[in-house]
């Protein structure tokens, strides 16, 4: 019978979903199939649509915590302001350092490393292992913020070591602060790259690299030529995340520099802070953090356009 004989008797061929065009008409035309996902609605425009909205009408405002009667519009004052500011343009290189060391580089590679060891050890050492790494990352980021701040002060426990090999310390946290705090989210975040990772090299079929091997591939030739490629989404959606992270890191940098010493350490979260709770600049505060998100959904564009390429 040909799809017009099952038009004629009221059976129409079904279409995308398996339904008849009919039924998915009547689907559409349905007010209450948005009933069981409204409350969920609601409460994301209630607390995350709202508040952002809040946040974008501040940004054109002169909103300050004290000594302000009423707030006044002010148009893009802020975000001129902003852009003409030194200290502004400091914590933006600062946060674009930040993110390059202990984010692309650093969480990605180490998570890379350290995932592809674990493939390849035993039972007990990926138990042991997992179990250290994956316990610096369950850390609340103040506690951890404090941990390496005795790390990495002058009579931590880093120059401690280097004393007891007989080499030179100095005061990380005056002298490289960046560098520091850059390091101590290297290790309170690669858990996350290294279960990522773990997870994409479980699912690469083991006949691949031993057929490579059979040939000849040597093992940074079969890293290069099958592991990376096999996983490069994952490692598209892992740098995503990764870097939206630690854009927003805040209470590490806090505990650890608190953005010193003269501010060679004050990322964009931390120079926002001290802008809209120390200075009291509500509305130039607000503007600094608008920026900031508009720079992580910059990252966002280029890993998805990226990653759509390589498909």
């Amino acid at each position: 019978m040909s799809a017009t004989d099952l038009t004629a008797v009221g059976k129409e061929v079904p279409g995308r979903g398996g339904l008849p065009r009919d039924q998915r008409r009547v689907r559409r035309q349905n007010p209450w199939r948005w009933l069981p996902i409204a409350p969920a609605t609601v409460l994301l425009l209630l607390f995350l649509a709202g508040p952002i909205a809040y946040c974008a009408y501040i940004a054109f405002t002169d909103m300050q915590l004290t000594g302000q009667a009423e707030a006044s519009f002010v148009g893009f004052e802020n975000f001129t302001k902003a852009f003409g500011d030194e200290n502004f343009r400091n914590s933006v290189l600062l946060t674009l350092v930040f993110t390059l060391i202990s984010s692309i580089l650093g969480q990605n590679t180490l998570g890379l490393v350290l995932a592809s060891l674990m493939a390849r050890s035993t039972k007990a050492i990926r138990s042991i292992t997992g179990a250290v790494v994956i316990s610096a990352w369950v850390l609340p980021e103040i506690v951890a913020g404090f941990l390496l701040y005795t790390f990495f002060s002058k009579e931590g426990t880093l120059n401690e070591i280097l004393a007891w090999l007989h080499l030179p310390s100095q005061n990380w946290l005056f002298t490289l602060p960046i560098i520091a705090v850059s390091f101590a989210n290297v290790w309170r975040g690669t858990a996350f790259s290294m279960l990522v990772y773990s997870a994409a090299l479980s699912e690469i079929p083991k006949e691949v690299t031993e057929s490579a091997e059979v040939d000849g591939a040597g093992s940074w030739q079969r890293l290069w030529h099958i592991t990376l490629p096999m996983i490069r989404r994952s490692i598209g959606t892992n740098l995503m995340l990764n870097t939206l992270q630690t854009l927003s890191v805040f209470g590490l940098i806090w505990a650890m520099t608190r953005g010193g010493p003269g501010g060679r350490s004050e990322t964009l979260p931390i120079f926002m802070y001290d802008q809209a709770f120390n200075k009291s600049l509500i509305g130039y505060g607000t503007a600094v953090a608008l920026l900031l998100l508009v720079v992580g959904a910059l990252f966002s564009v280029v890993y998805l356009r990226l990653m759509r390429e390589e498909v």
